[in-house]
């Protein structure tokens, strides 16, 4: 029985989608399993881990900043002698902070690496049997750690992210995408690089889970995609007009 099967006039390799699907279920058990056999010997390592940091954006955060208003507030009208022995475990803890904002954001951006492997080996299997855009599989590889970076240099800042949107537009990209489903894969290398800038890389994991399996199953049941019907008129043109030049080869013989 043949692994492919005829859709609108596309075939559609069967097996193929059928060892993806394996191979990044075995991908996700590994790094679930590794994860927590790094929890396990190192548990003070989930302190640096970039998760969690969408609640920093939820309503009841708002709350925890006025609190924290307040006991700055509070702390000003302390006398200058408390003062002193305040700010010293202050400047303490920003002079660890920093180390440990720089190994989250290592984290963050190691993270993005390993999610968007399997979503390059999907954008490679579904372009199989197509001329595919080489650059845009590394793009999508390398964006999210980018983003990763922009994100957790500007969040804090609304004038770092007028000024990046003003450096944005002043970057002109002209480059046309082979087939609009390309477009997904961009736009899914951008949410996972905003999920780990804001520490939130739970989020980037179901995206990319979700994004893998779907296109997967869109791309078996489907009715292929746009780049691959144009590659198919392509072969029948190019068959026809050999078929014609064979005739009339063989019309001018007799």
């Amino acid at each position: 029985m043949s692994n492919r099967n005829d859709i609108g006039g596309h075939a559609i390799d069967k097996g193929l989608m059928l060892r993806l699907f394996w191979r990044i279920s075995a991908y996700y058990a590994v790094l679930a399993i590794t994860f927590t056999l790094l929890l396990t010997i190192f548990p003070k390592l989930i302190g640096d881990m970039p998760l969690g940091g969408l609640n920093e954006f939820r309503p009841t955060a708002d709350r925890h900043i006025d609190g924290l208003q307040d006991i700055i507030r509070n702390s000003n009208n302390v006398g200058a002698e408390q003062g002193l022995e305040a700010q010293n475990p202050l400047a303490n803890s920003l002079h660890v902070d920093w180390l440990r904002d720089a190994l989250s954001l290592f984290y963050a951006m190691l993270s993005t690496l390993l999610l968007m492997l399997p979503v390059s080996w999907v954008y490679k299997s579904i372009h199989n049997d197509t001329v595919h855009d080489h650059s845009l599989d590394e793009t999508a590889l390398v964006l999210p750690a980018v983003v990763a970076g922009i994100v957790t240099v500007v969040q804090h800042s609304l004038a770092l992210a007028f000024s990046l949107a003003g450096i944005v537009a002043g970057v002109r990209f002209r480059r046309t995408l082979s087939d609009t489903f390309d477009t997904l894969f961009i736009l899914t290398a951008i949410g996972v690089g905003i999920a780990a800038g804001i520490h939130s890389i739970e989020v980037a994991v179901v995206l990319t889970v979700f994004f893998n399996y779907t296109t997967i199953a869109v791309c078996t049941f489907g009715d292929g995609l746009e780049s691959q019907h144009l590659e198919r008129k392509k072969r029948q043109r190019k068959q026809e007009k050999i078929r014609s030049a064979a005739i009339r080869q063989g019309s001018e013989d007799t």
